[in-house]
């Protein structure tokens, strides 16, 4: 019995020389549980991504018999890759290879088994190059495995199609596409011979669903939605502007995945160039990118809080307007609020309805493209947050029953049991979906085809946009929080499956890309988090860590045991602080961390919260010596941060002071200026953010993760730690104490190494608004594990080792 085996990439881009098949059978073709291997060879499929093949011969007289197999790949370097990054769908086993049953070797088919690494080019709307056609075409593809009946269906100007078909496509010549229904749920129409004719086009597909009703979705793998706005018809009819529907709800458009728009403003009348030529000078051989987490000095952006003075929210221009403010500012790195595309036009974006389409409010896909090529081209990294706990909470014409009314069948949503189990629950039968604190119920991690819509879609922007890393938003989520929506009982299976789901996305990630930027924000602090997946961890570079912020300033919420040091110092007063507290959470923070000392999430929406500036004298009113120990304290904040062997992150405006609440339902009425900000009253703050960046990232040893702690006094409110790597070392000595210590502060412990040590940075210079007490530049001396050291008031001092 003749077995063809196919490993699908899913990538244009060639990153693997060769391909080997293992498996469960021996040079006969008998099973065997001792592995045998032959070599596969490479191909082109018709959507130009790469596979690799191989036929082999089994002994046909084991019909029914399973077989176990997998594939090496040979990467650019000569290693090998266990290239299956999916795990067999069991709760309790991390194992990873593919099965099937041998078929009864009657009759001449050859059996088929094929395993994709994404799903890029397999699922939706994808441009195809025939053999032997000078031009290309193009296939329709989408996974609705409870669908009666599917088609492609196309839309008039209007971009949208209402539930009984108003608005479809008039002109006979685009017609509905009947598709049919192949293996594993998947429905495909034939290959369509010409691009060009359904290039731009808005379509949508018509599926009659598992009760027979007539539904219209939008194409999840969808590249682009023709939605700007934050009107939903709600199946209504509609004749209005495709600008003005929400995204979500209007039509998907095919586009051009090889082309790219020249110029980055829209009607620039320059035209489309090839993806090779866009990114061919993408970087600058004097301006490298940051390789390694912990390199990374991260700045938080919502592309929608820029704009100021407009009335809508923040674009992509807007954002590449910033940019030479931002590399004077020094950051190596950008971490983007959700992009992908999410609900209405002014959004934080945490809801997201279709993972490989940019929003198009924000500019589209081609102007993404720009905005990280300019960034590249500046040395700065890209970081997306992406969302995969839950998605947008109006999916209707998104993930909700995509193709079933049956809460049971409700492909993309975990649901336990069947509906009658929860005839109580309000609404009635919604008692078996998962809760997992997030806004939304939890994603259906237990079938693979869900797993890899989520891990296709971040294998698309490493692909095609060239990010360069990803924040995953609360993994916690997805392995730890999840319960029964009924009664709010925990769900350890449903735990298991999304870690499972957080290995294969790491796993694939790190095969496509190996330097990709991988952090979670997880609130367990379980270690396995950034451990390896080969190890039993999740695979992430790092996590974010919110005790250090709580520490540090904890402005938010009722934490008994969090130091809270800005917050309380800026009452005023001189009651101790609880340094020793904090100093538990800076050396935790080496444990690979994501530290900051303000995000999105604590900038004035959690309870409580407030900007630093604002926290650090208690909402004072910001003038005269109020905001010069506001100020003060912002440094030393940002200084803690900084210094700290976490890799720093901090929201965007807390470099020139930014004092508006950021919350997520009205920023955009309180936006704030940055570059008036950085001319006129944040300007010594800038320059004190720029310098200490330009510090830490000119030298290695306060890039590492090692630090010591050295002195804490409650009572004093000092705090001091050394920072090294091989070839350097460091002690920075902070106080929040009111007063200076002009005298010295002796400082003494064992760790301190002798000989002389130099003032390289004093928060309080003159240059930054401080009152330059300090020790001017001074070396001096440690013997026996001791020195002394002028500390200012609300301030810090950074001493490095001579010699």
């Amino acid at each position: 019995m003749q077995v063809r085996f196919r490993y699908s990439t899913g990538l244009r881009r060639k990153i693997f020389r060769g391909a080997l098949l293992v498996g469960s059978w021996d040079e006969s073709g008998q099973y065997s549980d001792n592995w045998s291997s032959r070599p596969m060879e490479a191909a082109k499929c018709e959507d130009g991504s790469e596979y690799f093949t191989a036929t082999l011969e089994l002994d046909g007289s084991q019909p029914g018999r399973t077989f176990e197999w997998s594939v090496f790949l040979v990467d650019i370097s000569g290693g090998r890759v266990w290239a299956i990054p999916t795990e067999i769908n069991d709760q309790e086993s991390s194992e990873r290879y593919r099965t099937f049953v041998l078929r009864n070797s009657g009759g001449s088919d050859i059996q088929e088994e094929k395993y994709y690494l994404t799903h890029l080019c397999r699922l939706g709307a994808n441009k195809n190059n025939l053999a032997g056609v000078s031009e290309p075409g193009i296939r329709f593809v989408v996974w609705a495995p409870n669908a009666k009946k599917v088609e492609v269906v196309f839309a008039g100007p209007s971009g949208y199609i209402a539930n009984d078909g108003y608005g479809m496509e008039q002109d006979p010549g685009f017609s509905p596409l009947p598709m049919s229904c192949q293996a594993d749920g998947i429905w495909q129409t034939g290959m369509l011979t010409d691009f060009s004719k359904y290039q731009d086009k808005l379509y949508m597909f018509r599926i009659t669903n598992e009760a027979g009703r007539v539904i219209f979705r939008t194409d999840l793998y969808s590249r682009s939605q023709i939605g700007q706005g934050r009107f939903n018809p709600q199946g209504s009819h509609f004749s209005g502007y495709p600008a003005e529907l929400d995204g979500t709800k209007s039509c998907s458009v095919v586009i051009d995945p090889e082309k790219v728009a020249k110029e980055f403003r829209a009607g620039a009348g320059s035209g489309m160039i090839t993806e090779e030529e866009f990114w061919r000078e993408e970087f600058s051989p004097t301006k490298p990118l940051p390789k390694r987490v912990e390199d990374l000095v991260i700045y938080e952006l919502h592309v929608g809080a820029l704009g100021f003075g407009k009335n809508r929210p923040g674009n992509f221009q807007d954002a590449m307007d910033l940019l030479d403010y931002l590399e004077d500012l020094g950051i190596n790195a950008i971490e983007l609020l959700p992009i992908a595309e999410f609900a209405g036009w002014a959004q934080w974006g945490y809801g997201t309805s279709h993972y490989f389409a940019p929003e198009n409010s924000a500019g589209g896909r081609d102007q993404f493209k720009h905005f990280v090529r300019a960034c590249h081209r500046r040395g700065i990294a890209v970081i997306m947050d992406v969302v995969y706990n839950h998605y947008h909470h109006n999916a209707e014409r998104a993930q909700w029953a995509y193709d079933s009314d049956s809460p049971e069948h409700n492909i993309y949503y975990w649901y336990e049991g069947r509906t009658g189990d929860y005839a109580q629950a309000n609404p009635p039968g919604h008692g078996g979906y998962v809760d997992n604190m997030s806004t939304g119920y939890a994603p259906r991690y237990y079938l693979e085809m869900v797993r890899k819509m989520f891990i296709s879609s971040a294998a698309a922007f490493v692909e095609h946009f060239h990010v360069d890393g990803f924040r995953v938003d609360q993994t916690t989520s997805m392995h730890l929080y999840n319960v029964l929506h009924a009664d709010g009982r925990a769900l350890g299976h449903v735990n298991a499956f999304g870690a499972k789901f957080l290995r294969e996305l790491t796993r694939t990630l790190k095969m496509i890309k190996p330097e990709v930027i991988l952090m979670a924000e997880d609130h367990s602090d379980w270690p396995m988090v950034t451990e390896s997946s080969e190890a039993g961890g999740l695979g992430f570079d790092a996590a974010w860590y919110a005790d250090f912020y709580h520490q540090l300033c904890g402005d938010s919420g009722a934490r008994p045991k969090a130091a809270k040091l800005i917050k309380i110092a800026g009452y005023g007063q001189d009651q101790s602080l609880m340094m020793d507290y904090f100093s538990g959470a800076l050396s935790w923070s080496g444990r690979n961390k994501v530290i900051y000392h303000e995000s999105h999430d604590e900038a004035g929406n959690s309870r409580g919260s407030k900007r630093t500036i604002v926290t650090a004298v208690n909402s004072a009113p910001l003038v005269g010596e109020t905001r010069r120990s506001a100020e003060a304290r912002c440094r030393l904040t940002f200084g803690m941060s900084l210094l700290s062997p976490g890799t720093p992150l901090f929201l965007m405006g807390e470099e020139v002071g930014a004092q508006k609440d950021y919350r997520y339902n009205d920023f955009m009425d309180n936006r704030e200026d940055l570059q008036a900000g950085r001319q006129g009253e944040g300007r010594q703050l800038f320059a004190f953010y720029r310098e200490l960046i330009r510090l830490r990232l000119s030298c290695p040893g306060l890039r590492s993760r090692d630090i010591d702690i050295l002195h804490v006094h409650n009572a004093n409110r000092v705090i001091a730690f050394r920072r090294w790597n091989h070839d350097q070392a460091f002690l920075i000595a902070a106080s929040l104490n009111n007063r200076p210590f002009l005298s010295g502060y002796n400082i003494e412990h064992s760790l301190l190494d002798e000989g002389s040590w130099k003032e390289v940075f004093n928060s309080d210079a003159a240059g930054y608004g401080g009152a330059n007490a300090g020790n001017l530049g001074a070396i001096i001396p440690s013997e026996g594990g001791r020195i002394n050291v002028v500390i200012p008031a609300n301030g810090f001092v950074v001493l490095q080792k001579e010699g």
